[in-house]
């Protein structure tokens, strides 16, 4: 798990709590400061997502070109 998804992770946390605050206090802004922080992290998340995919597929190829040259007698 990288940065951006601990950080998207933590953003979606605390926009959620701010909504909820918002909502219990009656303040609008605080309910649009916590859905916007919340829309954040889940973005923030995503490129995590998609960052770990792309460091895992190349883990994976680098793996599978190895796994290759060992059939063929290198490495």
């Amino acid at each position: 798990m990288n940065q951006d998804r601990v950080k998207g992770t933590i953003d979606e946390v605390v926009g959620s709590a701010k909504q909820h605050i918002g909502k219990l206090t009656g303040n609008t802004g605080t309910r649009i400061e916590g859905a916007v922080q919340q829309l954040k992290g889940k973005a923030e998340n995503a490129l995590g997502k998609a960052k770990d995919a792309v460091k895992n597929a190349q883990s994976d190829a680098a793996l599978s070109d190895k796994e290759a040259a060992e059939r063929r007698g290198g490495v």
